[in-house]
């Protein structure tokens, strides 16, 4: 396995444009379904120590949305996309053209689909990039959608993905409604490869991890 520690500024440049590629994928499949226009950016690319996520949402009693899905095909891993539940209402009542609450009993089961949805553009987005830059297949498994406070978020988290990795890549995501001039929808994407896969994503960039 190689030594993580080894990724140096040139693979986050890589990785940075790889996620700039999935946001714009990302952002061309809302606009469709939103019919306006819509912007995605990545401010930074990182690599963070799982115990750091909760500091990195805003502390551990924050509540937050979380997507987890699982990547299955030639570099398996883990993705978790964290959001504020003000974010997520905002974003959700745009994709269903209505309110949307999500302390409400129902949960407006709709709404809950439109995560569900958005969980699928954003992990395709952005595994299409990397399947692009690396011709590997990466398949997205269906994501799982849940509300609680980040602390118990990433506990739960630690047990079905740290198992593979202490480390995970953090993309940090903003989401942006260029006509309705509000401040941007912002989240953070964690991807944490199977320790075989950062091995095997690298090398099929032309990547020596511990160069």
């Amino acid at each position: 396995m190689p030594n993580i520690h080894s990724l140096n500024s040139y693979h986050f440049d890589i990785l940075k444009e790889v996620g700039n590629i999935g946001a714009g994928n990302a952002a061309t499949a809302l606009s469709r379904l939103l019919l306006t226009k819509i912007d995605m950016n990545v401010p930074s690319v990182k690599l963070v120590p799982f115990s750091e996520i909760s500091d990195i949402v805003g502390g551990a009693e924050v509540e937050m949305v979380a997507i987890f899905l699982r990547v299955e095909g030639e570099a398996s891993g883990s993705m978790m996309f964290l959001t504020s539940i003000e974010d997520a209402e905002n974003l959700v009542s745009k994709l269903i053209q209505q309110p949307f609450n999500l302390h409400r009993e129902s949960k407006e089961e709709l709404g809950i689909s439109a995560l569900h949805e958005l969980g699928n553009i954003l992990a395709g987005s952005y595994l299409s990039a990397f399947s692009d830059f690396t011709q590997l297949s990466l398949v997205p498994t269906v994501p799982a959608v849940t509300i609680d406070m980040a602390g118990a978020i990433v506990n739960y988290a630690v047990l079905n993905i740290s198992q593979y990795s202490d480390y995970v890549i953090l993309v940090e995501t903003e989401i942006i409604d260029v006509e309705a001039k509000q401040k941007p929808l912002s989240g953070q994407f964690f991807f944490i490869p199977d320790p075989k896969a950062f091995e095997t994503i690298f090398t099929a960039l032309g990547v020596t991890l511990n160069e």
